[in-house]
């Protein structure tokens, strides 16, 4: 018996019946020879860490445009928290931590620059609309490795896909993965913004934080102990009403105070103004656009589209300096 073999003999005696189980996987869409050392579900989490979309998450903007300050949350920085909350949940339900994390490490790769901004700029510039959970898959799928994609379980490009409040995930674990996106961007979306002068943790709401605690760590740790409780030896992944209507609350708040705030609306205008340039740069000269992009072209006839992938593949920093590169004169200054 090899590791692998005594890896998913161990899933079996040991996880939940309801966890899924590496060695029950759907597959992938290309079959592949098995590994001797790794299950299916930990060859995935390999592949998305080993990644280049992974490894740009972290330039890319979690909340805040071209922060000021080392400790803002990047997409990276987020994607790890919510791998940690997710695999704490999992691991309480003994469910399956290699696929949760799998999941929560893949659930952003096709995330744009500038945040929810980036995306907002490109579902209003591609026919057919924009969205980075639907991106991700695309990511996995066809864009990494010059075109072959990932080639990852189904389980796991199940619950990138359906990672946002409207998805319904196939396992356990993706749940987990939903559930946990939320409870880590709220809180670190909130530190952030205290950080920032936005706002102070007096302003968030008395009776939220009466019900969840006063600080970061503290809510974390009480909505994780919630969803636990709710979960427990159940086919469902939940917490209690009270803690839920909290988070969403709290969520309704960031929205009004924080992420529609006027200082982000004025950024938002310059981000979608600068996306919308580029991306007008690359339609109308599609021969503009790197190899690997005109290859999916001949592959898929849809400009836009693509040009679409590549702005959404780029890292803030990049933007910022393709866009000087190509619209501002060498040696301009203010």
């Amino acid at each position: 018996m090899n590791l692998r073999e005594r890896q998913e003999l161990f899933e079996k005696e040991h996880l939940s019946p309801c966890a899924a189980k590496s060695a029950e996987s759907a597959g992938r869409a290309r079959k592949e020879p098995k590994c001797d050392i790794r299950t299916e579900f930990q060859r995935d989490r390999d592949r998305i860490t080993h990644s280049k979309s992974f490894r740009r998450l972290m330039h890319k903007t979690q909340v805040f445009i071209s922060p000021e300050g080392d400790h803002y949350r990047t997409r990276l920085s987020h994607t790890l928290e919510v791998a940690q909350i997710a695999r704490t949940i999992s691991r309480a339900l003994r469910l399956n931590e290699d696929l949760t994390e799998a999941i929560a490490l893949g659930h952003d790769l096709g995330h744009t620059p500038f945040g929810h901004t980036g995306e907002d700029a490109l579902n209003e510039l591609l026919p057919g609309g924009f969205r980075h959970n639907v991106q991700s898959v695309r990511v996995v799928e066809l864009l990494e490795n010059s075109g072959e994609g990932l080639n990852l379980t189904r389980e796991v490009v199940n619950g990138i896909l359906n990672h946002k409040t409207i998805g319904k995930p196939s396992t356990l674990e993706g749940a987990v993965v939903q559930i946990s996106d939320k409870i880590g961007y709220i809180n670190h979306d909130i530190d952030d913004a205290v950080r920032a002068g936005i706002l102070t943790n007096e302003e968030l709401p008395r009776d939220c934080t009466a019900l969840l605690g006063s600080t970061s760590s503290a809510r974390i740790n009480n909505l994780i102990r919630s969803v636990i409780a709710y979960s427990i030896d159940k086919p469902e992944i939940g917490m209690n009403e009270e803690f839920k209507d909290a988070l969403f609350s709290i969520r309704e708040f960031m929205y009004k105070t924080v992420y529609q705030s006027q200082l982000q609306q004025i950024e938002r205008s310059k981000i979608k103004q600068m996306l919308g340039e580029i991306h007008r740069y690359y339609t109308d000269d599609p021969s503009r656009l790197p190899c690997d992009y005109k290859k999916l072209l001949e592959r898929e006839n849809n400009v836009s589209r693509i040009a679409g992938d590549y702005i959404a593949g780029m890292t803030d920093r990049f933007a910022l300096k393709l866009y000087v590169k190509i619209y501002l004169p060498s040696g301009w200054g203010l």
